[in-house]
């Protein structure tokens, strides 16, 4: 078992990022998702930019797409700090190591996490380019074991047996629904559509299978994706409010194959199989996804930031 992050480390990480936001306490702070880091280029005053190598006990970010760095400023008359770029557990991180950032937040004045994420979409009705909020989720991992709060608890933080129910903060998700419904901007001119649903949490870094894809739509998931889950979890025992929202970038391929022999046997008989053609997820198309409702994601989250 990894060994516990002492409080001690968090703190020091806190009291460093202090000096280089003096008089400046972040009230809310936002998880840029894959491909949408552009996020804090919505700030409308930036206080300050602390890189990541820069703070103590913080790792750095390897996935693509991801800056590394932490954005202190004014969004919608609310102060907030923006994590571009997240730990995620498939670059070699352990939970607590990929959650380090979502504690020292608490510790520095944040009581309003808002997440982002891309992720794939199981959920047949969603498409690409939808925007889900996550009502809820299915993290094999951490039912298997794998548990940012696993270990002695740290009691400066939270109990040691945190309720999850009501993770996904339903106050904050009725601002979002709200905001979106009153915006005809959103809605009619961006075509954007808005989903709620269920998230499952899986390691990475590979994309599910389609016999995993099958299993975890019958265990009642809409999206899928590598992050999220443990950022929430570790927010959740902090006393933080929650929201958490999805960028659908792919639609999941959860279709049985043929039966390779009884498509041999039909090839033989001269009477080959129709086989077909269907695309799989690449991380190429994540980010294009991404690029492609940059704005429309800014606009969504600036309007929630401002009624929040």
């Amino acid at each position: 078992m990894a060994q516990q992050i002492p409080y001690k480390t968090y703190e020091q990480s806190a009291e460093y990022i202090k000096t280089q936001i003096v008089d400046f306490q972040p009230y809310i702070g936002i998880v840029c998702g894959s491909g949408l880091g552009s996020l804090a280029d919505t700030l409308e005053r930036i206080v300050a930019v602390v890189k990541y190598e820069d703070i103590p006990g913080f790792v750095r970010s390897t996935a693509e797409g991801h800056a590394g760095q932490l954005v202190f400023g004014e969004l919608s008359g609310k102060r907030v700090v923006c994590m571009q770029g997240r730990f995620h557990c498939y670059e070699g991180y352990t939970t607590q190591q990929a959650t380090f950032p979502v504690r020292v937040m608490h510790l520095i004045g944040v009581r309003v996490l808002l997440i982002t994420n891309a992720a794939g979409g199981i959920n047949p009705a969603y498409e690409v380019g939808d925007v889900a909020l996550i009502s809820d989720h299915l993290s094999l991992p951490g039912i298997a074991g794998s548990n940012a709060l696993i270990g002695p608890n740290i009691g400066e933080f939270g109990v040691r047996f945190p309720p999850i129910s009501d993770l996904y903060t339903p106050r904050l998700r009725h601002i979002a629904a709200r905001v979106y419904l009153t915006s005809n901007y959103l809605r009619n001119e961006r075509k954007l559509h808005l989903r709620e649903g269920i998230y499952a949490w899986v390691y990475g870094p590979c994309y599910e299978s389609r016999a995993e894809l099958r299993a975890l739509r019958m265990l009642g998931a809409d999206l899928v994706g590598m992050s999220t889950v443990p950022e929430a979890v570790v927010a959740k025992h902090c006393g933080m409010e929650v929201l958490a929202m999805s960028l659908v970038t792919n639609k999941c391929v959860d279709r049985r194959e043929p039966n390779t022999i009884d498509a041999m046997v039909a090839e033989l008989a001269g009477k080959p199989l129709e086989m077909v053609v269907e695309e799989f997820p690449h991380h190429e198309e994540v980010l294009a996804v991404a690029a492609a409702r940059t704005l429309d994601i800014q606009d969504f989250v600036k309007a929630i930031v401002k009624e929040i």
